[in-house]
This record gives C-alpha cells, structure tokens and sequence, in this order.
C-alpha cells in the first residue's frame, strides 16, 4: 500500500483542496501540519527540495508537488495510473 504523506497548515485553502481530492479518491493520507513546528517545516523543505509552500504531497518518497501539481495530475487522467503503478 502506497504511504500517502501531506505537510499542511491549519489555514491553507490550497491544503484544504488537495486533502479533499485524496478523501474523494477515498485515499489515506498521514498529514503532517508544519504550523508551529519549525523542525517537521525543515524536514518538509528538505524532501521537497527546498520547497517552503504548503501543501507538499509525497507518494511514498515520490515528491508529488503541491496541490496544483496534484489536481493536474488528476486532470490529465495520470493520477490514477501513478497510484497504480505505485501500488504495484
């Protein structure tokens, strides 16, 4: 089973948006909140590649982006392909 790891903040719309896409997807997902946490902030920053912006989305240790990133995949019909190629 794919590990599905989110790193968000209390009041980020665009957070709020990629944790609904995965819930309609009926996915699980571990959400890590980096708020008032610099530590898991600089863990988040280092697995992103320096990405500072809330949400990042990991696939296992696939780094999936934002939630841009995220809602793209699943427009150009490749979401579903990654998951189950990955679940492979």
């Amino acid at each position: 089973m794919i590990q599905i790891t989110i790193y968000t903040t209390a009041t980020c719309p665009y957070c709020r948006r990629a944790k609904e896409l995965l819930r309609q997807k009926n996915l699980e997902f571990v959400e890590i909140p980096v708020d008032h946490d610099p530590a898991e902030r600089m863990k988040m920053m280092e697995r992103a590649n320096g990405r500072m912006t809330v949400p990042q989305i990991f696939f296992d240790d696939m780094h999936i982006g934002g939630c841009d990133d995220l809602h793209e995949l699943e427009y150009g019909g490749k979401l579903d392909l990654l998951l189950a190629d990955l679940a492979r």
